[in-house]
């Protein structure tokens, strides 16, 4: 049986993680994606004490630059880092699933040569996965690697690459099948982001700088030493990444301590609010536990190493779903205020306008809520899923 409280283990492991970021961090910190360069390095610089400490990547194991701790450590500090604007920066792609990829299909070479900067946070990584015409369709992308003597050559486009300007690597995935092969004939490469042939163009969105990139590939060249895993068996490992990622960003946590704030705001007009309203408040909290209780889910699942295809999905669809209502209920509560950004002397120093601004694209990032639903649709009906 699960004992959703973690122990006082974990109460002391979230109590160390919040003074950790109290005292590196000021008080008005809403992440590393602003027009402030200054934020990144506060980031790099927290990833690295981090680190130190042994709290970067403390599930992994000690011969990759871990500390061997458990998957609900890794919780705490992935609910903890969340809470709090991801004082770690652009690192989770790299501690939440690149990293385990490489550990679980990597040759020895890959594993040297990228696991230890992803352990002591000295690494930044980018997803080439989305492209102009396969977003929700991921597996009908069109980016091709073609065999040319002993390498390969890359060609294509990729859209919404969040970090492609400031990572040094990315996870490629291209097409090395026929052209209508699907899931079947897509390969992933390890491409440092400098190699020739590479260009990355900013997209201009309400999230701020570094979010969204459009990147183009012409005749890049790749090893077969940069290749993870087999020649067209990259959908496996991407299957493998998604449904880490899809509980990698603790979205709840967040949620839960905007809410927390928001009553500490309206501490003395509280109960001037319509009743209904402050019913919302109460909904969204609940729906938060929810979302909660299902991330654990995957957690226990993960902790047994068994596929979490299903869980995943629908742990996601109510991360999102909350992170939207709970946007929305400080919309209600706040009027106006909510929209006041850092600079406008909003409550919670802007908290609440970023969380607003987030959760817009909530349910469209890393796979859509429908494509989502319709994975837990298929599993629950006992149908493979379409590509």
């Amino acid at each position: 049986m699960l004992d959703f409280t973690m122990g006082e283990s974990a109460a002391e492991l979230r109590g160390r993680l919040r003074r950790m970021v109290a005292e590196f961090f000021p008080a008005d910190f809403l992440g590393a994606f602003t027009d402030d360069p200054a934020d990144l390095a506060m980031t790099q610089q927290f990833s690295r004490k981090l680190a130190g400490e042994g709290l970067l990547t403390v599930a992994w194991p000690r011969e990759f630059g871990g500390s061997d701790g458990s998957v609900w450590e890794q919780t705490v500090v992935r609910e903890e880092m969340w809470a709090h604007h991801e004082p770690r920066g652009p690192q989770y792609m790299g501690l939440n699933w690149v990293g385990p990829a490489i550990m679980a299909y990597g040759t020895a070479e890959q594993k040297a040569l990228h696991l230890p900067p992803i352990a002591t946070g000295d690494a930044i990584w980018c997803q080439g996965f989305s492209e102009p015409e396969s977003g929700s369709d991921l597996a009908s992308l069109q980016t091709r690697a073609t065999r040319v003597g002993d390498h390969w050559e890359i060609t294509g486009q990729k859209i919404w690459t969040s970090y492609a300007g400031m990572a040094g690597w990315c996870v490629l995935a291209a097409r090395t099948g026929p052209k209508d092969s699907g899931r079947r004939g897509i390969s992933l490469f390890l491409i440092p982001m400098d190699r020739e042939g590479i260009t990355v163009r900013p997209v201009r969105a309400m999230l701020g700088p570094h979010h969204l990139n459009e990147c183009f590939f012409d005749s890049v060249v790749a090893t077969d030493g940069e290749m993870l895993g087999e020649v067209d068996a990259g959908w496996g490992v991407m299957r493998t990444a998604l449904a880490h990622e899809r509980v990698g960003i603790a979205r709840y946590a967040r949620c839960e301590r905007l809410l927390w704030l928001l009553r500490d705001v309206l501490r003395h007009e509280w109960t001037d609010h319509d009743e209904g309203v402050r019913n919302d408040w109460a909904s969204a909290l609940v729906q938060v536990r929810v979302a909660r209780l299902l991330a654990y889910r995957v957690v226990e699942r993960q902790e047994g190493n068994q596929m979490v295809d299903l869980e995943a999905s629908q742990a996601r669809i109510a991360a999102t779903t909350c992170d939207q209502q709970v946007a929305e209920v400080v919309s209600q509560l706040l009027g106006p205020r909510s929209l006041l950004g850092p600079a406008a002397g909003a409550p919670s120093h802007g908290a609440f306008e970023d969380h607003w601004r987030y959760a817009q694209a909530a349910t469209v990032a890393s796979g859509t809520i429908e494509i989502q639903r319709e994975i837990v649709s298929r599993e629950l009906l006992g149908r493979p899923a379409v590509g």
